[in-house]
C-alpha cells in the first residue's frame, strides 16, 4: 500500500452549516461527479468491487475525492439522516466510533433489500475536533460560529482531530449476523500558526484550508475526513472475511 498517492484537499465553496437532520429521509442515491483522478490502484480487492454497488454514507465531497484516489469513483452517495445524538461526555474515540457505526448500520439496513440490489460495501465515517482540554467541539451551525471556533483553536495549544471509519459488507454465507464489519479510529494532532490574522481565518472558511496549519502529527487526510490507508485496509479486511467464511463452509461440506 506504499504507492497510495495523496493530493491536496480540494477547494470547496463555503460550508452550508446545515444539520444532517435537515437532509430529507427519502434522499435518493446518486453517483458522485468527480474531476479526473489518477489511475486506480491495481489491487484485486478493489477491482472486484469497482463495478458493484459501493455506498458512501456521507455527503462530504472531500471523502469522495479521497476514495477516488484509490479508484472508487463510481460511488452511490447516501448520507445518513440519523441525528448524531451521542453524549459529548464520551471519550472522543468512543464518540466518533459509535457515530460512524450508527451511520454505517443505518444505511446498510436501509439498503440491503433495495430494488437497486444489496450493497457490495458500505463506508461510513465521522470526524470531530477536540480542544486542548479534551472537549469535543460542536460542529459549527453558522459562519460566525465557525470563525469563533477557529480563532479559539488558533489561540490555543495544538488540538486533535479524530476520525472513525466503519466498513460493512454482506456475507455470502448464512452465518449470523449476515455481514462483516470492521472499524478503525485515527488521531491527528494539528497546530495552527499563532500569527494567523482574522482575514486568513476567513480565507479558510472560503475554501483555502491548508493555509491555517503550521504543522501536524499524523495523517493529513484524517484531518480532511477520511484516513485513506486505514480505510483501504478495512475494505480488504471485510472482503477477506467473506472469502474466509466461504472457504470454511466449503471445507465443512467436503468433510460431510
Amino acid at each position: 500500500m506504499s504507492d497510495v498517492k495523496y493530493v491536496p484537499a480540494p477547494v470547496e465553496p463555503p460550508p452550508s452549516y446545515e444539520t444532517t437532520a435537515s437532509i430529507p429521509a427519502n434522499l435518493p442515491s446518486t453517483r458522485s461527479s468527480l474531476p479526473r483522478m489518477p489511475l486506480p490502484l491495481d489491487l484485486p480487492t478493489l477491482t472486484s468491487i469497482r463495478d458493484r454497488r459501493v455506498i458512501l454514507a456521507s455527503a462530504s465531497p472531500r471523502r469522495r475525492q479521497l476514495l477516488a484516489q484509490i479508484g472508487l469513483t463510481n460511488l452511490f452517495v447516501i448520507p445518513s439522516t440519523v441525528p448524531e445524538a451521542f453524549p459529548k461526555t464520551l471519550s472522543p474515540f468512543e464518540y466518533v466510533l459509535q457515530t460512524a457505526t450508527q451511520k454505517a448500520m443505518t444505511i446498510y439496513s436501509s439498503q440491503i433489500d433495495s430494488p437497486d440490489g444489496e450493497p457490495a460495501l458500505v463506508i461510513a465515517a465521522d470526524t470531530v475536533v477536540v480542544s486542548p482540554r479534551g472537549q469535543i467541539l460542536e460542529k459549527p451551525a453558522s459562519e460566525s460560529n465557525h470563525i469563533d471556533m477557529l480563532k479559539s483553536l488558533r489561540d490555543s495549544i495544538a488540538h486533535k482531530v479524530y476520525t472513525a471509519v466503519v466498513v460493512m459488507a454482506p456475507l455470502s454465507s448464512a452465518r449470523d449476523p449476515g455481514y462483516a464489519l470492521e472499524s478503525t479510529v485515527e488521531e491527528t494532532t494539528v497546530k495552527f500558526g499563532k500569527d494567523l490574522s482574522d482575514e486568513l481565518i476567513l480565507s479558510y472558511i472560503q475554501g483555502i484550508g491548508a493555509i491555517l496549519v503550521d504543522r501536524i502529527e499524523g495523517s493529513f487526510d484524517n484531518v480532511v475526513g477520511l484516513p485513506l490507508r486505514p480505510t483501504l485496509a478495512l475494505i480488504e479486511k471485510v472482503l477477506q472475511d467473506d472469502d474466509d467464511l466461504v472457504d470454511e463452509f466449503a471445507e465443512a461440506e467436503e468433510e460431510e
